[in-house]
């Protein structure tokens, strides 16, 4: 067991069940009843749990929340200083160990690089403060956080912090109130796109041509991916257009990532990522708690003007097409050679930008998850894609077809 003063990594039992299953950690827990319960990709209920933890569920004709889901106050900010190896500029990290330091909470539960591998996330519970720089960045791969709830509990760790994705956030508010936890705070980011880690080894092998230096990988906003290097290489970026992507396994992306109902994290208290924020982080302050841990960091944080540019509508529904196309694996790349690199200069100079990029990445996820559950498991429709995934397809010609209308709340 990896032990560090501040950090510890239990050893943790059990697997991942077979199936639509992302290891959130709820199915190895003692109850072995939880994930009936708690699984997104079974029949969640999103306007219920919305209710219970912000106070209200989403409003479609509200500001942006047909796309983001509820929320008080949405910013663009970014931390000064950035911390040292963030993804970003550390907000993610910089608002759990404010937690740590001004007692609010007594632990942590995050994930950090595997010794053995960077990018291979290894759950954590974090009990100080400065420990917290050590999960900073992105790693890639499952990671079953939600298993360290019961050895926290079993630490006498009575408040407690958990940094998730949405899959993970859904099942923890799922369970939450059973816990036994005096309280929880959540900070969610966004959907990850994730795959397993030997899979992401080999995107890196086809990437670079030395990947053991690549100390560093972003999809940007700015439709390119950044690398940067501890090998003294100079950074260098890539545009999307110019990935290997027809390279790449069909499954690449597991089912369960191609077909997830909550890009923006809904249920987490407060959301950090970047799609919205042209260049620096996106916040999504959801309620009163999100709000509370937001301020600890404020005389750090700069906010900067929402943006919202360009077009979406003509690449969602390109990008719907070459889906349908695709027939299970990966969207068809059908560019001719020479019309790419145009293309990759036009695109983040006329593309969507800000806001207007968050909106195309969220309908596109919608459209990802209605074509490719239908194809791959058309019985669970009517239980798993509910109403606000509907609500974004509709503009694009998709609707519900015979025995795919969501069901009443479980």
């Amino acid at each position: 067991m990896p032990f560090l003063p501040g950090l510890s990594a239990p050893a943790l039992p059990g697997g991942p069940r077979p199936g639509l299953c992302t290891d959130c950690g709820v199915s190895r827990l003692g109850d072995g009843k939880a994930c009936g319960r708690a699984c997104q990709f079974i029949h969640p209920d999103y306007p219920a749990q919305e209710r219970r933890v912000h106070g209200r569920e989403a409003k479609p004709e509200r500001e942006e929340e047909a796309f983001f889901g509820p929320y008080r106050e949405m910013l663009r900010a970014r931390l000064e200083p950035a911390a040292e190896g963030a993804q970003w500029t550390g907000i993610t990290t910089g608002l759990a160990a404010a937690l740590l330091e001004a007692g609010e909470v007594d632990a942590v539960l995050a994930v950090a690089p595997d010794p053995e591998d960077r990018w291979k996330p290894m759950p954590v519970i974090v009990t100080e403060a400065a420990e917290m720089a050590r999960c900073r960045g992105m790693r890639m791969g499952y990671a079953p956080t939600l298993a360290l709830l019961e050895p926290a509990r079993a630490a006498g760790h009575r408040r407690i912090a958990v940094i998730g994705i949405p899959c993970q956030v859904y099942a923890l508010r799922a369970i939450e109130a059973e816990l036994g936890f005096e309280r929880i705070f959540v900070i969610g980011t966004p959907c990850s796109d994730n795959t397993t880690t030997a899979n992401f080894h080999g995107f890196l092998d086809l990437l670079d041509p030395k990947p053991a230096g690549v100390s560093y990988l972003e999809f940007r906003a700015d439709f390119r991916v950044e690398l940067r290097y501890d090998d003294g290489r100079a950074d260098r970026t890539i545009p999307f257009l110019k990935l290997p992507i027809s390279k790449l396994p069909a499954d690449f992306f597991p089912m369960t990532c191609k077909t997830c109902v909550d890009y923006t994290n809904r249920l987490a208290d407060i959301t950090v990522g970047y799609m919205g924020g042209d260049g620096d982080q996106w916040l999504l302050v959801r309620n009163a708690r999100g709000a509370a841990m937001l301020s600890l960091l404020q005389e750090r944080l700069v906010l900067a003007p929402l943006t919202s540019k360009g077009k979406r509508r003509g690449a969602v529904a390109g990008f719907l097409q070459n889906t349908a196309r695709a027939a299970g694996g990966l969207p068809l790349r059908s560019m001719p050679d020479w019309l790419r690199p145009v293309v990759a200069f036009l695109q983040p100079r006329i593309g969507p930008r800000g806001l207007e990029f968050a909106r195309a990445r969220v309908e596109m996820k919608a459209v990802e998850t209605v074509l490719h559950l239908r194809r791959a498991h058309p019985a669970r429709m009517k239980n798993m894609v509910p109403a606000h995934v509907w609500r974004l397809v509709a503009p694009y010609g998709l609707t519900p077809e015979p025995g795919e209308e969501p069901r009443g709340e479980p």
